[in-house]
């Protein structure tokens, strides 16, 4: 029987949820969520959560002095890491840093006192493949802060080889994509973003699901785009946007991760929408839909729903 979740879940005041599914048999969501560090939730189902309050508490000395943002987490070699963004007060720019944990529950503790890498530019949302041969690489944003393409400010995707411990780059970080599609670019002309990346592969293919338009505006919504190497050339869709407003009572569906139903069966999207969409900004809330492929390759979300 197709999973069906009764949205939205129980986990509020949060945005960029991410889903991870542990070898303990639980689920374990962790989301942009507190001014010091991430909380995170526990799930058998993926509708009753159980609140784990902080499990990455920003240390005295941190590296990171805000904005907080953006927590993946992957199991690798008997350790759970978590790479997320946050402001460097060395310079008061946004970077990606890692922390880790012998528990997906935490606490996550940081791996160094400096970000994971510096390119010298802003960085935020990184998420970690890892592909069919072992080898790791990190997606991220190059956010639009400080990126400013003929005048406009734009956030532009990027992906870059790990060390097999995932703990530094192996080689320079590779452009993606940047924002040119017509949906992308309803929240205005001065602003621009191409952020939120999660990769998947299906078919020999990577799929590469993304976010668009400003994070605070109904418009916020999921694409895709196709490659046939972790490094692209990616081609997006012409069916984009996959994940958009269909209506008054949902605003700003994106930042999405992908995890499997407890049955094995059915592929999820996980993501956030606006608790008010009447009035869109920081205060989201999580929901969980079927995704799949038909049979000519295209993605395709049952969703979005509220039930």
């Amino acid at each position: 029987m197709p999973f069906i979740s009764h949205n939205p879940l129980p986990i509020r005041q949060i945005g960029d949820p991410f889903v991870l599914r542990a070898p303990d048999g639980l689920y374990y969501c962790y989301a942009t969520s507190d001014p010091q560090g991430f909380k995170a939730w526990s799930s058998a189902d993926l509708q009753k959560w159980t609140d784990l309050g902080l499990v990455y508490r920003r240390p005295a000395d941190a590296w990171g002095e805000a904005d907080f943002w953006a927590p993946e987490v992957v199991l690798h070699k008997g350790r759970y890491l978590m790479h997320y963004s946050a402001r460097w007060g060395e310079n008061h720019s946004l970077r990606i840093g890692v922390a880790i944990s012998a528990k997906p529950s935490g606490p996550f503790v940081d791996v160094f006192n400096r970000p994971l890498f510096d390119a010298g530019y802003a960085a935020i949302d990184g998420h970690v493949l890892r592909d069919d041969d072992g080898h790791c690489y990190l997606y991220y944003s190059r956010d639009c802060s400080e990126n400013i393409v003929a005048g406009r400010h734009e956030s532009h995707l990027y992906v870059v080889e790990l060390t097999p411990d995932l703990l530094s780059l192996k080689g320079s970080p590779v452009w993606v994509a940047a924002p040119e599609q017509a949906w992308e670019l309803r929240s205005g002309d001065e602003w621009r973003w191409n952020e939120g990346p999660f990769v998947l592969k299906h078919a020999g293919r990577y799929v590469l699901m993304y976010s668009a338009n400003c994070y605070a505006s109904r418009d916020y919504g999921v694409g895709v785009a196709l490659a046939e190497s972790p490094f692209g050339p990616f081609i997006k869709a012409e069916y984009n946007p996959v994940l958009t407003s269909p209506s008054p009572e949902i605003s700003g569906p994106g930042h999405n991760s992908v995890t499997l139903s407890p049955d094995g069966e059915d592929l999820l999207i996980v993501y956030h929408v606006h608790t008010d969409p009447l009035h869109p900004d920081g205060d989201r809330q999580v929901c969980i839909d079927r995704m799949g492929f038909r049979e000519n390759g295209d993605l395709f979300v049952a969703g979005p729903t509220l039930l």
